[in-house]
Formats: structure tokens, sequence, C-alpha cells
């Protein structure tokens, strides 16, 4: 592929990540959303920065606009039972893997946050680690994905009450492990994980 043609300001980029690797519950999240290249400036403008750096209701109204503004997003997972299997690694790079290969338009360029290109596909790749604090259309990605993963959860806190999940969002805080040692866990922990 010609250097012509990633200069061109309308190529397709896809931005790529995922989020909830280091939980001890649910699944891993990934996301891709494409904009062609000239409009990536734009997604500073309306606040779009690292989805760690947003309060929950800042990503939720950015989440929209990002979906109104791209030419195409994904967003998929890899189960705790997949996570299991594969490891945390393997299985963040299969939800990725199904984002982009589900999107409705093929990228000429993925930007992918991290130091691992997803296996599996033909598009072009460029890793970025530290990607959804530097690169805009990366946290694009974790804000579709975090925003996503954030509604799964605080559905299955009322499924399973135990665990603080609406507060902790599947991490492993004091409260999650001692609920842990006292309930055991559910089917949605990843029992591959140091549970207690």
């Amino acid at each position: 592929m010609s250097a012509q043609l990633f200069s061109d300001s309308q190529i397709l980029i896809a931005g790529v990540d995922e989020v909830g690797r280091g939980c001890l519950f649910g699944p891993v999240v990934a996301a891709a959303v494409v904009f062609e290249k000239a409009a990536i400036s734009q997604l500073p403008e309306i606040g779009v920065k690292d989805s760690k750096q947003l309060s929950a209701k800042r990503r939720e109204i950015l989440a929209t606009e990002i979906k109104n503004r791209a030419i195409s997003y994904y967003i998929s997972y890899a189960s705790a039972r997949e996570i299991d299997r594969l490891n945390i690694l393997n299985a963040s790079l299969l939800a990725m893997q199904r984002s982009v290969t589900k999107l409705s338009v093929t990228p000429e360029l993925c930007l992918v946050d991290g130091n691992k290109k997803i296996p599996n596909i033909t598009i072009p790749q460029e890793t970025i680690i530290g990607g959804d604090r530097t690169s805009p259309i990366i946290a694009a990605a974790s804000i579709l994905a975090k925003v996503w993963r954030d509604k799964l959860i605080i559905r299955l806190a009322t499924k399973y009450p135990h665990y603080d999940l609406e507060n902790n969002k599947g991490y492993g805080t004091k409260k999650h492990r001692l609920a842990l040692q006292e309930y055991a866990p559910c089917f949605h922990h990843r029992h591959s994980f140091k549970l207690k």
C-alpha cells in the first residue's frame, strides 16, 4: 500500500480498543470505530479523550456523539468462559477481531491500542502503546467499549446483587473480594483469575 494512500484525508481509519481486561467478573469488551482520516482531528474538539479520564455521564454523551459521527462502529466481546479458556490477552484480541470483522465498511488501516496486532485480519495495522491516551480514534473506541460494558454490568448487578457490581463494574475491589469469599464466584466470574 502506497504512502500516498495513507496521506489521503479520505482514507478510512479504524480505532480499536478493549476494556475490562483487569476485571474479575464479566466479559472483555472491544470496540472498533471508523472515521475518515480528516475527521479524526474533530474528536478532541468534542471532548474525546481516554475513557478513564471522563465521568460516566460524559462518556455516555460522547458515545452517542461518536456513534452519530462515525462511518461505522461495532462492539463485541469475549466471555468470561472464553477468557478462562484462551487467557485474557488472547480473549482481548479475539474481541477486537470480532469487532473489526463485523464493521459495515473495510477500513484501510486499524490503529490498535497496545503492542499486539489483531490476529486473522488482513487489514494493515499499527499498534500504539497507550493509544487510548494519545490517539483520538482509539480513545473514541475506548469510550464506546466502556459505556457498553458498564451498561451490561449494571444489568447483571440486579441478578447478582452480592458483589457490588454497580459500583465496581467487575473490578476486584475489597468489597467484591469479600463477597467472593462469602458467596463464592458465579457463572460470570473469571475462574482463571485470582478471585480471593
